[in-house]
């Protein structure tokens, strides 16, 4: 969506572009795991800072459904926006997508640290975690405070978090 220009400044796109686009360039195992993961971005009630702002029926908190891609609408909300600005500055390695005709980061490198403003829960390898959202302000703070002070010990940054 960055690439494209879905910016929060511009006009709603159907999430069937940004699906198709991601599906075609970078992610070859289908629409409804794409989809799921916009939504996801953009439900309030489980992101405390979400990343799409949307149009149209999102779901809800009561595990309705979402509309179909066909009917909604997306672009970047102010955060995801931010979250990607520095993506092109070099800061992580970039290894050639699926297709092989353009390059994807390794890891996403971004200016704010998602997981742990956003929280998030899943399991892998029969090893389950769950992290739980955090204060932007905080998180941020004690980012600070640990490039100020390398050394610092867990319980100093909690006096931030």
């Amino acid at each position: 969506m960055f690439d494209k220009g879905y910016f929060n400044n511009k006009k709603f796109v159907k999430c069937a572009q940004p699906v198709g686009d991601t599906m075609g360039r970078f992610h070859p195992h289908g629409d409804s795991s794409i989809y799921g993961a916009l939504v996801w971005l953009s439900q309030p009630w489980n992101m405390r800072y979400p990343l799409i702002t949307f149009h149209g029926n999102n779901g809800s908190r009561d595990n309705d459904p979402p509309a179909a891609y066909r009917y909604t609408e997306c672009k970047l909300s102010k955060m995801g926006e931010e979250m990607l600005q520095d993506i092109k500055k070099d800061t992580a390695d970039w290894q050639l997508a699926y297709t092989d005709e353009e390059k994807e980061p390794i890891y996403l490198p971004g200016r704010i640290p998602n997981l742990i403003v956003n929280g998030t829960s899943g399991i892998a390898v029969a090893m389950a975690c769950s992290f739980a959202p955090h204060n932007l302000n905080e998180v941020m703070d004690a980012a600070i405070y640990l490039l100020n002070n390398p050394d610092c010990e867990v319980k100093d940054l909690l006096n931030y978090i």
